[in-house]
């Protein structure tokens, strides 16, 4: 147990220059506990809840109010990733991290695939999860800060700051970490960039679950490049991809 007056001591001063506002799901009591001091010691202001229903609630009601979701994956009433594609509906922009005590391929891909940013593997480290938790919020302020960003990709017109690609007049909103993606490609444009570079730039690490998160946003982008034919994202076998363009 952490001495109280540290804890008062901590959490007053950096009250005043609160990081970041986060949902976090959670149904073990004794690690939501302590989960939740240890980022708040770190600044972030935590609103937690015990299952999905009462999460869902808050969602449904005030998830403009947060930067960033942690998701456990096995919760009472709704699980993690009902939640995520609530979460989803309704922002494409907001990182959502996944804590899960299961570590099978197919579940990591599930999750991908609705729209979450990264996994984290029960046990896990605070260390850990603030560097993930400082790593989605960095990409989403400089996304917030930045001047528009426009570019001209074939009959495409992707818009990096609102996370919009256009294609005639059809418009598709991106998510964060698939916008990250895009730009890494358009800025890239025909050179072969390796998987470890793209995962270093654009997931802040080179690891096996994240590379297999890469060739799941890699697909998604090729899909939505797919009505203009001089596009392609090309696959060099055990080296990386090129984005080729007309």
């Amino acid at each position: 147990m952490k001495n109280s007056s540290y804890l008062n001591g901590v959490t007053a001063a950096q009250t005043k220059s609160m990081k970041a506002s986060i949902l976090y799901v959670e149904d073990d009591e004794t690690l939501s506990f302590v989960t939740k001091d240890n980022l708040e010691i770190h600044g972030y202001e935590i609103s937690h809840f015990a299952d999905g229903l009462l999460a869902k609630k808050e969602i449904l009601t005030n998830l403009s109010s947060y930067n960033l979701c942690i998701l456990d994956v096995m919760l009472p009433e709704i699980d993690g990733f009902a939640l995520a594609e609530i979460i989803r509906e309704r922002n494409s922009q907001i990182p959502i991290l996944f804590l899960t005590a299961k570590s099978l391929k197919d579940d990591r891909i599930h999750g991908l695939k609705i729209g979450a940013d990264d996994y984290i593997t029960k046990p896990f480290s605070i260390e850990e999860l603030t560097l993930k938790i400082e790593i989605f919020l960095k990409r989403s302020q400089v996304n917030n800060n930045n001047n528009v960003r426009l570019y001209e990709l074939g009959q495409y017109t992707f818009n990096y700051k609102n996370l919009s690609l256009k294609f005639g007049g059809e418009e598709k909103v991106l998510t964060q970490k698939e916008a990250d993606l895009l730009k890494l490609l358009a800025e890239n444009q025909n050179e072969v960039m390796k998987r470890s570079f793209i995962l270093e730039n654009v997931w802040g690490e080179d690891d096996y679950f994240l590379g297999r998160s890469l060739d799941v946003f890699i697909s998604r982008l090729r899909k939505y490049l797919s009505n203009d034919d001089s596009l392609k994202v090309k696959n060099i076998h055990g080296v990386g991809f090129v984005f080729e363009t007309a």
